[in-house]
């Protein structure tokens, strides 16, 4: 069960409009849908986190997918790139269960807490930088909540982006130059602060093409347990 501050954190997540071009795409999706999701009555709102509040792996994607996490109003649920990903944590023992369907699937993450750097369907899959602006607030709250967490896990260079500039604003890094993006690389930026690892993102481009494969994800998280 989350903790009272993360659950009024989401409440605001959800009731969020800071970004008119967002909002406005996220519900025009939800009002057309997909033909194969016809019968759905798709969440259309900003994403909020989700996971376990006393979780020692934060994980930070990118932003909800237009059939997915904005259909089903939950991180990474609903499309390829949230099978791919809890397959993954399902075979390194962070999930209950293998697939993530809807909000009420009964998926459970064991020591992990899932989030991403935007929280409304961007555009073509690119939320603009002043709306990843908007968005980081809401990212910084949950650093602060989740206390326990010992390892950040991040989801393509947007993700990686974003989570430095948080550490360079806060004093805790220098610059950003010193974390190039790069796949399975584990960082340390700070004596104290988690211990970070990049991923690539597990988009359909990415997976559908090899450059992303089962074995390279899992060994993410394997190597996130390992760490902790």
């Amino acid at each position: 069960m989350l903790n009272d501050s993360l659950k009024i954190l989401n409440r605001q997540i959800v009731a969020c409009e800071r970004c008119t071009r967002l909002r406005t795409h996220g519900r025009e999706v939800a009002r057309v849908k997909r033909r194969a999701y016809l019968d759905w009555d798709y969440w259309g709102k900003p994403v909020p986190g989700f996971g376990d509040p006393h979780a020692r792996v934060l994980l930070i994607g990118l932003a909800p997918g237009a059939h997915g996490s904005n259909r089903t109003g939950r991180m990474f649920t609903g499309d390829s790139s949230g099978d791919f990903l809890y397959r993954a944590l399902h075979e390194t023992g962070f999930a209950s269960q293998a697939e993530s369907r809807s909000r009420e699937d009964g998926l459970e993450l064991r020591d992990v807490f899932i989030t991403a750097a935007g929280r409304c369907a961007p555009p073509d899959n690119k939320p603009l930088p002043a709306e990843l602006a908007n968005c980081r607030p809401y990212l910084e709250r949950e650093l602060d909540l989740l206390k326990e967490v010992r390892v950040v896990v991040t989801l393509g260079g947007v993700a990686l982006r974003t989570y430095l500039s948080i550490l360079r604003d806060r004093g805790v890094i220098k610059s950003l130059a010193a974390f190039p993006f790069g796949h399975d690389r584990v960082y340390r930026p700070a004596p104290g602060s988690p211990i970070l690892i990049a991923s690539y993102h597990p988009s359909q481009q990415n997976t559908s093409t090899g450059k992303l494969t089962a074995g390279m994800l899992r060994h993410v998280f394997e190597n996130a347990r390992k760490l902790l």
